[in-house]
């Protein structure tokens, strides 16, 4: 594996002219994804181009990221200041919520053109007509051919805000890759990793990316949820706004999606693989807020509820301003009423599922989270209501 590695590294380095990837920590990851790919995924052609694609385009991030830091030693001095997460289980609402935050200008969102493309650093005057968006846009999407029915499921158009473990994944170190593959051992690895490296690198490209574009950011992704304590370590001064939703509803339809995108590279069926492997995760997603929260306390922390997110999204908008000690100012509030009026929900379709599909047990898992539900007063969603977005 490490021949295969150093392999990797040379092509890489050849295409780019570049040879330095940074905090070589990000090796293990690799690795590990890797073999995991090798072993479990069972990945057609397609899948096989695509992986390596990725991997690819995630160390040329990397080398030109770490040549641009030495060309600017300058960025050493950029802080990160009191950053806010969106975190919550899987499915709860954490991707309209920051869909939403994105509506307004003066939050710093991390958009998926620049995540990918890192270098130059984006310029507040140019931010919205960047060239690498214009080609975002205009570029052909190789999920919507190969699985268009994915849209009812999860979309991110190219101007919008996308999850941290787009940063995550360029070093190795991301869930972004077990939703893609089906690579249980990588996750068993993950969860019980210590992602101090992983997060250091993750503020380095937050540092980078608002040395010319500067803001207060505004961030999103349910993994911080296992990763909390390394987070918090980084981001001392971070507030997280958490959504909840119904464990049963978010492990059911986080099945779904990791079955419907893993499944466009594979035909093999994973679905009871997943189901077993993502239950897990969410378990522990869900158990490590709590616990750092019985250990830290509550004063960094606004709870939302998924169903007061989706009867009052702008409401729910209002109270996060309120708590940071904002005011939402009409023009904004237009923007954002503009906004969900043109993303309302099953605007791709209707997603369906149902935890028995995945060999899952609906009491089972219901007692799994009874502590997470109760700890936070989550209500169960009725069938009328559950089973959807």
């Amino acid at each position: 594996m490490a021949q295969r590695i150093d392999d990797l590294l040379d092509l890489v380095a050849a295409e780019t002219g570049l040879d330095d990837f940074g905090d070589p920590s990000f090796r293990d990851g690799l690795e590990r994804v890797h073999d995991a790919v090798a072993a479990t995924a069972d990945l057609t052609p397609i899948g096989r181009a695509v992986f390596e694609g990725q991997t690819k385009a995630a160390l040329a991030n990397r080398a030109r990221t770490a040549a641009w830091e030495r060309a600017h030693p300058g960025l050493a001095d950029e802080r990160v200041t009191a950053p806010v997460f969106v975190i919550g289980l899987p499915r709860s609402g954490t991707t309209a919520l920051s869909h939403l935050l994105a509506a307004d200008p003066a939050n710093r969102s991390l958009l998926g053109w620049e995540a990918q493309d890192s270098t130059p650093p984006p310029e507040t005057a140019t931010y919205r007509d960047d060239p690498r968006l214009h080609a975002a846009r205009g570029a052909p999407s190789v999920l919507d051919r190969l699985n268009p029915g994915f849209k009812a499921i999860h979309h991110d158009p190219p101007e919008a805000p996308v999850e941290c473990t787009v940063l995550l994944a360029q070093h190795f170190a991301s869930l972004m890759l077990s939703t893609m593959y089906n690579v249980p051992d990588y996750d068993a690895w993950l969860l019980g990793s210590d992602l101090t490296a992983a997060y250091d690198h993750h503020h380095r490209m937050l540092r980078l990316l608002q040395s010319r574009c500067p803001g207060r950011w505004f961030l999103k992704a349910p993994v911080h949820c296992h990763a909390i304590d390394a987070v918090a370590a980084r981001y001392p001064d971070a507030r997280f706004v958490v959504t909840h939703r119904d464990p049963s509803v978010t492990v059911a339809s986080t099945c779904s999606l990791v079955t419907s995108l893993s499944g466009t590279f594979t035909e093999t069926d994973h679905r009871y693989t997943t189901g077993r492997t993502w239950s897990a995760n969410l378990a522990a997603m869900a158990d490590r807020v709590v616990d750092f929260r019985d250990r830290n306390g509550d004063e960094r922390f606004l709870d939302i509820a998924y169903p007061d997110l989706v009867a009052d999204p702008v409401g729910t908008v209002r109270a996060v301003y309120t708590w940071l000690g904002r005011d939402l100012d009409p023009a904004t509030e237009a923007a954002m009423r503009a906004h969900t009026g043109r993303n309302r929900q099953h605007k791709y379709g209707r997603h369906t599922y149902a935890l028995e599909e995945f060999g899952l047990e609906g009491g089972a898992v219901a007692e799994r989270f009874e502590g997470y539900r109760k700890r936070f007063g989550i209500a169960p969603e009725t069938r009328s209501t559950g089973g959807h977005a």
